[in-house]
């Protein structure tokens, strides 16, 4: 059977446009080297931003586009558990066997971790256990890296757990920092990197899901 995937987003969507091509042109149904056929698809995508272009991404693609957005009346760590549980029961009504955190900026909590533990990723724009956390996401984490001098950048995909940006590291993509960098040109050229790390990543899970199965 076909790995049912979950995309959680937040903004423009390229890295979800990643998948869509990928998806597409067969990558998740191509196997690897012994030509063994995992097959994966998106079955929905979910926003906690309304009226965000990932969403258009996906209607334009035929895939069903949610909005989910977090209570703001709540206080934040119950906001960030009912939030969790609606995108549960979103995954539970797909079928979901993998959920995708592509930008994807509220913090998953709760019964989501446990159910889907393993089978959660997430995509950072930077080289971790460097640059993670609380706090660290978009230029915010390109601005840390250029103050800190470092000559090196890049993305990560990791499984997520309980922590933010602590979990199993799945793989990473690097670039060297250039002279005269910003945060822009940086983040520009991690982005790049991102759209093949997040479909690397995708291939590798539904490889190892389907492998349990077996």
């Amino acid at each position: 059977m076909s790995v049912n995937m979950l995309v959680l987003v937040s903004g423009n969507g390229s890295n979800l446009q990643a998948l869509i091509d990928a998806e597409k042109t067969g990558r998740f149904s191509a196997g690897r080297a012994n030509n063994y056929s995992p097959g994966g698809r998106i079955a929905a995508v979910v926003s906690d931003r309304p009226g965000v272009y990932a969403l258009q991404r996906a209607r334009s693609a035929g895939i069903p586009a949610l909005t989910e957005e977090p209570d703001r009346g709540l206080p934040k760590t119950e906001r960030r558990g009912e939030l969790s549980f609606r995108i549960l029961r979103i995954a539970r009504e797909y079928q979901a066997g993998l959920v995708i955190l592509a930008g994807f900026l509220s913090i998953l909590q709760g019964e989501i971790l446990r159910e889907y533990e393993g089978r959660i990723i997430n995509l950072h724009p930077a080289l971790l256990p460097k640059y993670g956390g609380p706090g660290m996401y978009g230029s915010r984490v390109h601005e840390t890296v250029l103050a800190a001098g470092e000559k090196e950048s890049g993305c990560t995909i990791h499984l997520v757990d309980e922590g933010t940006d602590t979990g199993p590291v799945l793989l990473q993509r690097k670039i060297l920092v250039h002279p005269g960098d910003t945060a822009e040109s940086l983040a520009e050229r991690i982005h790049r990197e991102e759209h093949i790390a997040i479909v690397e990543a995708v291939v590798l899970m539904i490889f190892k899901l389907k492998e349990k199965e077996n």
